[in-house]
């Protein structure tokens, strides 16, 4: 009896322990299927790593940018009228310099040597700035810089170019003031006409050139912050 209960008990048993063997065999398969798939992910973010970029998809620095944008039209007017504050002053300075060498009694006197002392004085500030950082104190405040056309500093001869050509925002219409006798309300509107003329040539150009820095060969781009 006690043989054939234990083969009882063999036979009984057996149909658990191959229940346990094919459980342990279906977890066994699970984590191996599990590490697997884990190494693929694994592979694949690799891969997927050490593809190249785009460069559609690739974006550009901001300072990059920011120097192949052109200014605008408003905002380089901006830029001059503080220029005219600062030229104020330059010229003030320049005129009390001549007057206390020249020993100048009344504005009459020495008119003309006055007026070529100005205009070299206030050239030499505009040529030494734009030669050695390519902006003065307005040009920073306003983030603009003037170049050459291919983007390269200014030399001496091409900044004093630019100043020269630059005296055509004004000398035209105030040459018509002796040449034709006209009162200074006319002078006046004429030479405000003419300003207005004069930068609307900044929106004709694709890179808002005014006529005095295409003829120079120069143009004002933007700085970045």
């Amino acid at each position: 009896r006690s043989g054939g209960e234990r083969r009882r008990g063999r036979i009984v048993a057996g149909p658990g322990r191959r229940a346990r063997d094919t459980g342990r065999g279906q977890l066994r398969a699970r984590h191996a299927a599990a590490g697997v798939a884990g190494r693929g992910a694994v592979d694949l973010q690799r891969l997927l790593i050490r593809l190249p970029v785009p460069q559609t998809l690739t974006t550009s620095t901001p300072s990059t940018d920011a120097s192949r944008i052109a200014p605008t039209v408003r905002r380089r007017l901006a830029a001059l009228l503080y220029e005219a504050l600062i030229l104020f002053g330059v010229v003030f300075v320049a005129g009390y310099l001549f007057s206390t060498l020249t020993q100048q009694r009344n504005g009459f006197t020495h008119h003309n040597l006055l007026a070529a002392w100005i205009g070299l004085v206030v050239g030499l500030y505009f040529v030494w700035f734009w030669t050695h950082s390519g902006q003065t104190l307005p040009m920073k405040t306003w983030r603009l810089r003037v170049v050459a056309a291919d983007g390269a500093p200014l030399s001496t001869g091409r900044a004093i170019a630019r100043y020269v050509l630059a005296w055509l925002w004004f000398l035209p219409p105030l040459a018509l003031h002796p040449l034709l006798g006209l009162r200074l309300p006319q002078t006046l509107t004429i030479a405000g006409i003419w300003f207005v003329l004069w930068a609307a040539t900044g929106r004709l150009d694709p890179q808002r050139r005014f006529l005095h820095d295409r003829l120079a060969g120069t143009r004002v781009i933007a700085v970045a912050r």
